[in-house]
């Protein structure tokens, strides 16, 4: 957890000082305060006594009260603004460590993991931050004073509050050895409460289509069982803490009193007064040292889930970026919007075999380069590695004659637009869809907007919507069909004006009117871009300028539509389960 305390800046380290010093004069003005308790018991008990001098003891009393009261409130501000810095900064430098996680890393935590480790474990470290600038401190500055002021009060209450406080540290061990390991546990169920939660959630259509709810509620009831027994379990061994803590708390006073009345017997009549007044005194202090272990028990109850909260964000935040970024962010090359493979293999980090093998191909500016082939084949792996989604495990890719992994992130992507094979909305309104992002350029207007839903064939429903480009799309495109989600898909990367369009079987929601007069009307728009298509359907395909057909992973043909059916046995099958000959003839 200390790793994480370097997201502290200056002015945070500069508040912790200033809460220190506030809760030491806390602990000041509270210790101070017996003292004039013992004052006032020597004057009550003292013949003459004066009015007065009993009022004053209580005035400078009720100011130490006062006083602290203050100190606390300021040290709590000043604990309070630190550890909500420290949070903020914590979760927003893990949030950008997962924007810059590669596939391959993210795929080594689960979304609903970093969800938690994003939110939950975040707050079990803010707490013991908040909780541990003013605990941390005031318990042992108190015990430690309190000790102190007590050390020549007499051996025997010394002797009575040192075994006391043994009693106290053992029971706190031994707590502490049965509860850490299990805080993990907690966590993880959290992870996976969150988990099943979200899948439910997200796959709610599917759920009720096949009256899954019942199973559902199993599910979500096994994991939450599991959580609340796991949290009762810590929860019963913490609550053991607060009878062994009163109990030891109302036997050590009891004892102070014991041994004070055999002391006070056995004194002479001029010693009978101050060894009470000692006495009072002594178990004002004893209670001070007791409270400052119960403190720390309360820190120590709280720091076993917050050190596996830190040790789980620390696994995200020292995980290495495979995908590493370049310097070139200028277009000094020779070539504009070519994208070329050669000799690309490719197998993912935990495989044995390569799900790509021996891919060369160039595609110029200007054309159309389509892929097809059976499910599996290693279609949307294949260009996947041109925006760096993955780095190619052996052979080199180059966009504009440069190799991907020597550009600038950011500069490459916006040579890119890309469209996902599940096209991906954001909550919002069509224009702040269509324009999501920074493409290098500047601000998209709404006019680019309008004509990039326009070329999109999706100008027909916007209009017909009751806000037009200013309607509401909600998280994960729910209030639009699949179809409209892949053409708002499509006209946020032609607002973008890339040189290098990515469509990852991004017509396959479409009806085949839509399809064919989308393609004709992007064909025009992008003439001078370069457009990479993934697809199953072969009339979304023929005319491109050149036709990849691969097959468990290798290219088994490459080039155009009539040139693969002479040629092409797989491309054949594929274009005959889908269209007649006279079609596939016919096709242009």
């Amino acid at each position: 957890m200390l790793k994480l305390l370097k997201n502290l800046n200056k002015r945070d380290w500069l508040l912790a000082l200033c809460c220190v010093i506030l809760v030491v004069g806390q602990v000041g003005l509270e210790l101070k305060m017996p003292d004039y308790m013992s004052a006032i018991t020597r004057l009550v008990q003292t013949e003459g006594s004066q009015m007065i001098d009993i009022i004053k003891n209580g005035a400078y009393m009720l100011a130490c009260a006062l006083g602290s009261l203050l100190l606390a409130v300021f040290a709590g501000y000043f604990s309070s603004t630190v550890s909500s810095n420290f949070s903020m900064r914590t979760r927003k430098k893990l949030f950008e460590k997962v924007e810059n996680l590669s596939m391959q890393e993210v795929k080594q935590f689960s979304t609903s993991s970093l969800i938690t480790r994003t939110t939950n474990d975040i707050t079990q470290i803010q707490m013991v931050v908040s909780m541990g600038l003013q605990l941390m401190i005031k318990a042992p500055v108190t015990a430690v004073w309190a000790v102190l002021k007590i050390l020549n009060k007499g051996w025997q209450w010394s002797l009575a509050t040192g075994i006391t406080v043994v009693i106290l540290l053992s029971a706190i061990s031994v707590l502490f050895v049965i509860v850490m390991p299990r805080f993990k546990i907690v966590q993880k169920l959290i992870d996976k409460i969150n988990g099943v939660t979200r899948e439910n959630l997200t796959g709610i259509r599917v759920v009720r289509a096949f009256n899954a709810e019942e199973y559902q509620k199993d599910k979500f009831e096994d994991v939450n069982t599991k959580l609340t027994n796991q949290q009762l379990f810590n929860q019963k061994v913490f609550s053991i803490m607060s009878p062994i803590m009163n109990t030891v708390m109302h036997s050590l006073t009891l004892i102070i009193y014991v041994i004070g009345a055999f002391l006070i017997s056995s004194a002479l009549m001029t010693d009978k007064l101050t060894i009470f007044s000692d006495m009072i005194v002594f178990s004002s202090y004893s209670m001070q040292v007791i409270m400052s272990f119960l403190m720390l028990a309360m820190i120590f109850m709280m720091i076993p889930r917050a050190e596996v909260s830190a040790t789980r964000i620390n696994e995200v935040l020292d995980t290495e970026i495979t995908v590493k970024n370049g310097t070139i962010n200028t277009d000094k090359t020779s070539q504009k919007g070519t994208v070329e493979f050669k000799n690309v293999s490719f197998k993912y980090p935990d495989a044995d075999e390569y799900l790509l093998k021996n891919i060369s191909f160039k595609a110029e500016q200007g054309d159309t380069v389509a892929f097809i082939g059976s499910t599996g084949s290693g279609k949307s792996t294949l260009i996947n590695l041109v925006p760096r989604f993955y780095d190619a495990t052996d052979g080199e890719v180059f966009v504009d004659g440069v190799n991907v992994k020597d550009y600038d992130q950011e500069f490459l992507n916006n040579k890119i637009g890309y469209v996902p094979q599940k096209a991906v909305m954001f909550d919002g309104t069509v224009a702040t869809n269509t324009s999501y992002g920074d493409n290098g350029k500047g601000e998209i207007s709404i006019e680019k907007v309008k004509e990039a839903i326009k070329v999109a064939q999706a100008q027909d429903f916007v209009e017909k919507m009751d806000d037009k480009y200013n309607s509401h799309i909600a998280q994960g495109g729910t209030n639009v069909s699949g179809g409209q989600k892949q053409r708002l898909a499509i006209a946020r990367a032609i607002a973008r004006d890339p040189e290098i369009y990515i469509f990852d079987d991004s017509f396959s929601a479409l009806d085949y009117k839509t399809d064919s007069v989308l393609r004709r009307e992007l064909k025009k728009y992008t003439k001078n871009a370069t457009s990479l298509i993934v697809a199953q359907r072969i009339g979304t395909i023929m005319n491109a300028d050149k036709i990849i057909v691969l097959d468990e992973g290798k290219v088994v043909g490459m080039g155009t539509h009539k040139e693969l059916l002479k040629s092409c046995e797989v491309y054949q099958q594929i274009a005959l389960s889908q269209l007649s000959k006279e079609e596939l003839e016919n096709g242009k």
